[in-house]
C-alpha cells in the first residue's frame, strides 16, 4: 500500500492557545510529515513489502539492535508515529484536553504508576532524557501492564509487540519554534494542555 499524508484532525491554528502554534503545525505536518510520506513511497515502490499495511511494514523492516535502521523503516515508522501524534492531541478540553481524564484511564495510571502526577513525571523525564531525536511513550505491554519508555529516531512500541497509548515527538522540529531548546517545558505543556486523554483511554 502507498502512504498518504492525512489531514490534521483540527485547524492549523486550533492548538495555538494551548502552546502549539500554527507555524509549528505547518512546518511539522506539511513539511516534515509529508517528507516521510514522499520518501517512504519512493522506497516502498521498489520493496517486497509494498502490499503490506503500514503497521506490517514497520514491524517487518525493524532490525533489533541495529545502530542504523533502513530508510524504508525510518520513513514508515515516522509516518505511523505522526499519524498517532496528531490524534493524541485535541483543541477541545471537553473531549479530554488538558485537565480532563476518563476515570478508567486515571485508575489504570494510579494502579501502574502510583498516581497520575507520578506517571506525568516519568513520561516527561523519559522525553527530556532521550538523547538526540526520538519519542517518549506510554505503552501497554503484552501482559497488560502499562509502562513508560523512550525510543530513538522513529522506533516505536510496534517494534516490540507493544501497544502505543500515548506518544510525544521530541525531535527538535516538534518544539523549537515555540519552545526553542526548552524540551522539558514543551513536554509539560503537552501533558497538561494538549493530550486527548479520551483517545488514550480508548486504546487501553
Amino acid at each position: 500500500m502507498s502512504f498518504t499524508l492525512p489531514d490534521l484532525p483540527y485547524a492549523y491554528d486550533a492548538l495555538a492557545s494551548k502552546g502549539m502554534s500554527q507555524e509549528t503545525l505547518e512546518f511539522h505536518h506539511d513539511l516534515h510529515h509529508k517528507a516521510y510520506v514522499d520518501n517512504g513511497n519512493k522506497l516502498l515502490a521498489e520493496s517486497e513489502h509494498k502490499e503490506k499495511s503500514l503497521e506490517e511494514i514497520v514491524v517487518a523492516t525493524y532490525v533489533s539492535g541495529a545502530l542504523v535502521q533502513s530508510g524504508l523503516f525510518n520513513n514508515a515508522a515516522q509516518h505511523w508515529n505522526h499519524i498517532q501524534f496528531w490524534e493524541m492531541m485535541t483543541p477541545n478540553a471537553n473531549h479530554g484536553g488538558g485537565d480532563k481524564m476518563p476515570p478508567e484511564l486515571e485508575k489504570a495510571l494510579v494502579e501502574n504508576f502510583g498516581s497520575v502526577d507520578a506517571f506525568k513525571s516519568e513520561f516527561a523525564a523519559a522525553g527530556a532524557g532521550q538523547f538526540g531525536s526520538g519519542w517518549c511513550w506510554l505503552m501497554k505491554q503484552a501482559d497488560g501492564a502499562l509502562a513508560v519508555t523512550k525510543t530513538e529516531n522513529g522506533v516505536n512500541p510496534l517494534c516490540f509487540g507493544q501497544v502505543a497509548l500515548l506518544g510525544c515527538d521530541v525531535w527538535e522540529h516538534s518544539y523549537y519554534i515555540d519552545f526553542r531548546n526548552k524540551r522539558p517545558a514543551y513536554l509539560d505543556n503537552f501533558l497538561n494542555h494538549l493530550v486527548n486523554w479520551e483517545r488514550v483511554a480508548g486504546l487501553l
